[in-house]
C-alpha cells in the first residue's frame, strides 16, 4: 500500500515506520524536516508545515494514499487540515486515552462519545492536551463521520527513548534523594512500551476497522512497586513529601485499559510486568553513569 506517515521521525513512530517498511509498504514522510530520520532511501519524504491549512493543501495537492498516519494531530483544527487536504481510503489519528473523560478499570471504547460533545475548531495551545485531544476526536466523530478514519487511543507510552522522560523522573529522584510529591502513590496505571506501541499501529494499516481502538499492554502497575523496586535494585530510600518536586504522574486515577476490540483483530499485548523492570534496570543504569 501506498502510505503517508504525518511525523514518525522519532519515539514509537520510528518502530511503526520500520514495520510498515518490513511488511512491504510504501512509505512517504511529511514533516518540517527538522528532525533527520534514519530510513535512508527506504522513504520518500515531503517538507511540510503541519499546523499550517496552506502549506498541508499546496504539499498534497493532486496526491492520493490508501493510508494517512498522523502522529502529529493534537488538536480539531489539525484534524480539519488533514482531512481536507489529503485524499486517503482510510485515516489513522494518534490519539489518547486521555480522552476518556472518567477512567476508570477496564475502559472501553464507547466510555467517550465523541459525537455528542461539543466541537470547538481550536489549536494546540488553546486548552490542556486533554481537552484538545477530545476537540480532535470530535472533529472526526461529527464533521468526518462519512470519512473512513480510526482514532488509535494509548495510555502512557514508555521506552528508552521516551524523551519526555516522565517514568525516569521517579528513578531519578529515588537515587539521587530528590524529594517527590505524588498524589496517587498506589492508583493501578496502564503502559505501553514504545517498541508494541509502534507495532500496533503498523498492523492497522490492512484492517477493515473504523472508529476508535485502543492499544496497552495487559497489567497494570502502581507507582509505589516502581519505586519500590528501585529503592531495592539501589538501596535508596525516595523521599516522598508534600514540598518535594511534582511528580509527572499526578492526577492520574487509578485505571485500566479494555483491549478487547484490538485482541479480536489478533494483535497479542505483551504483559506490563515482563518488560517494564527491564526498562527501570536501563533507567538506573544511565542514572548510576551520570553520577560517576
Amino acid at each position: 500500500m501506498n502510505i503517508l506517515v504525518l511525523g514518525g521521525t522519532r519515539y514509537f513512530g520510528i518502530p511503526m515506520v520500520e514495520e510498515l517498511l518490513r511488511q512491504g509498504h510504501e512509505v512517504t514522510l511529511a514533516t518540517r524536516q527538522i528532525t533527520q530520520d534514519k530510513f535512508g532511501d527506504a522513504v520518500k519524504r515531503i517538507q511540510v508545515e503541519r499546523t499550517d491549512q496552506a502549506s498541508m493543501k499546496e504539499a498534497f495537492q493532486g496526491k492520493y494514499y490508501d493510508v494517512v498516519y498522523d502522529k502529529i494531530a493534537y488538536c480539531s483544527n489539525d484534524i480539519k487540515y488533514a482531512m481536507d487536504a489529503v485524499e486517503c481510503g482510510k485515516y489513522i489519528f494518534m490519539s489518547s486515552t486521555s480522552v476518556y473523560l472518567s477512567k476508570q478499570k477496564e475502559v472501553k471504547e464507547e466510555d467517550f462519545d465523541g459525537v455528542n460533545g461539543e466541537l470547538v475548531w481550536c489549536s494546540r495551545f488553546d486548552f490542556p492536551y486533554a481537552q484538545i485531544k477530545r476537540q480532535a476526536e470530535y472533529a472526526l466523530w461529527q464533521e468526518y463521520k462519512d470519512k473512513k478514519w480510526l482514532a488509535v487511543r494509548y495510555p502512557f507510552v514508555i521506552g528508552q527513548d521516551d524523551y519526555t522522560e516522565r517514568l525516569l523522573f521517579y528513578v531519578q529522584h529515588t537515587m539521587k534523594g530528590l524529594p517527590m510529591q505524588i498524589d496517587n502513590l498506589d492508583a493501578q496505571m496502564g503502559f505501553m512500551g514504545s517498541e508494541e506501541a509502534g507495532r500496533f499501529l503498523a498492523f492497522l494499516a490492512d484492517k477493515d476497522i473504523t472508529g476508535a481502538i485502543n492499544g496497552s499492554s495487559n497489567g497494570t502497575i502502581s507507582l509505589r512497586e516502581i519505586i519500590g523496586y528501585v529503592e531495592e535494585k539501589t538501596g535508596k530510600k525516595a523521599i516522598i513529601s508534600a514540598d518535594g518536586e511534582e511528580a509527572p504522574y499526578n492526577g492520574e486515577p487509578e485505571y485500566s485499559i479494555c483491549t478487547e476490540k484490538a485482541k479480536a483483530l489478533g494483535f497479542d499485548f505483551s504483559d506490563l510486568k515482563e518488560w517494564i523492570f527491564d526498562l527501570l534496570d536501563y533507567y538506573i543504569a544511565l542514572v548510576k553513569a551520570t553520577q560517576q
